[in-house]
């Protein structure tokens, strides 16, 4: 064979050989990347199909069930930061009151003072005498200095009393107790003398009105225009009107 015919022939297998190996390339190239998009919508896939699951379970859940659960988050803090408070023998309200607005602190102290034995107004006289009880109970300050004191000087079997015992005249109340007594019935009478009641009938007052209805709207006309009707009704009244 000619030397120069086989030196093209050897230089175009050359040739087709690189041109293959760049095809080759190219074509594991082109399938690397699909498989890579493969992958990535498999994963799309995966990521659409959970979040399809987490938006059904949000959709169950109650309406105020995100509220529920910040709430739960903030109650948990704040029995760690109680917890934390006590520990350091420090007072967690009056700790929480320095961190935030006078304003805030003021509202925040009305409503835990109400969260503690709140007002739902008369139920019942049961409900009223249950509340003042309990508000009795919490202003109870025991004095552990006279319970010994007591206890040593009364025997167990009418200090322990049961259905059996005999005790009365046993025990005498001090002075001081008498007069923490009278305190809260005073206390208690001012309270009550607040309280709204209704106003009982005066026979004195004039009747200018024909029924219940129609003396509350006398009594509201004349809280307002009173002073400017006063002289024309006594004019009225005196025959000496124009």
């Amino acid at each position: 064979m000619d030397p120069v015919v086989a030196l093209s022939n050897s230089g175009k297998n050359g040739q087709k050989l690189s041109n293959d190996k760049i095809d080759r390339n190219k074509k594991n190239e082109r399938l690397r990347k699909l498989r890579e998009l493969h992958m990535k919508r498999n994963e799309a896939c995966k990521l659409n199909h959970k979040e399809v699951i987490e938006e059904n379970k949000r959709q169950q859940m109650p309406s105020n069930w995100t509220r529920k659960q910040e709430w739960a988050k903030r109650k948990l803090e704040e029995n760690e930061e109680r917890e934390q408070a006590e520990q350091q023998n420090l007072d967690y309200d009056m700790e929480k009151l320095r961190d935030i607005q006078a304003d805030h602190a003021e509202q925040w102290e009305r409503r835990r003072s109400s969260k503690k034995n709140p007002d739902k107004g008369f139920t019942s006289f049961e409900d009223a005498a249950a509340r003042k009880y309990e508000r009795m109970i919490k202003q109870i300050k025991p004095d552990m200095d006279e319970y010994h004191q007591l206890k040593q000087t009364i025997p167990d079997e009418q200090f322990y009393a049961d259905k059996n015992s005999y005790v009365f005249g046993v025990h005498k109340d001090s002075k001081e107790a008498i007069d923490r007594l009278l305190n809260d019935m005073n206390k208690d009478y001012e309270r009550q003398s607040k309280f709204s009641r209704r106003r009982t009938f005066d026979d004195d007052n004039d009747i200018d009105y024909i029924n219940e209805r129609n003396m509350k709207f006398n009594k509201k006309i004349e809280r307002f225009y009173g002073k400017y009707t006063a002289e024309i009704k006594q004019n009225l009244e005196r025959g000496t009107a124009v």
